[in-house]
């Protein structure tokens, strides 16, 4: 049986569609990737890629990992997938911590490094790397931390 190459397209989902805005802080942020985070917030770990403009408007987002409670897995190559399929020019980097805490783990310094390094390689920025909970965030722009 000869196997076949298929043909990718990026897809826009419309149903559940967020007004976009112009990031200018952390906190405009964490206000965006709550309005699309659903139940993933407080009941499990997730992660999204948010892709920006050369303007930092927000294009479009997408979910690149869900886990348990307290870890999710996020694989590099799918947040530069989203970004140059996207045509981004800047991304952000987003996810939560249902238990509340905003103190960014070594794992999530370590994430955070190789998808700047990654991205970097394509010329796209990683604009900020931001963990949400239901009433604050941590940036490691904000902390001198990107």
């Amino acid at each position: 049986m000869k196997k076949y190459s298929r043909e990718l397209i990026l897809k826009e989902v419309r149903n559940h569609a967020v007004p976009a805005v112009q990031i200018k802080n952390s906190t405009t942020i964490a206000d965006f990737a709550r309005a699309f985070y659903d139940d993933d917030l407080t009941i499990y770990e997730s992660a999204f890629v948010i892709l920006l403009n050369h303007a930092n408007k927000t294009i479009g987002w997408a979910k690149i990992g869900q886990g348990g409670i307290c870890s999710t897995v996020v694989d590099v190559k799918l947040i530069c997938k989203y970004a140059i399929e996207s045509l981004s020019s800047a991304v952000v980097f987003v996810h939560n911590h249902p238990t509340g805490n905003t103190n960014p783990s070594g794992v999530d310094d370590t994430l955070t490094r190789r998808i700047k390094d990654a991205l970097k390689i394509m010329d796209v920025r990683l604009l900020d790397s931001v963990i949400i909970t239901e009433e604050s965030h941590y940036s490691y722009f904000d902390n001198g931390r990107l």
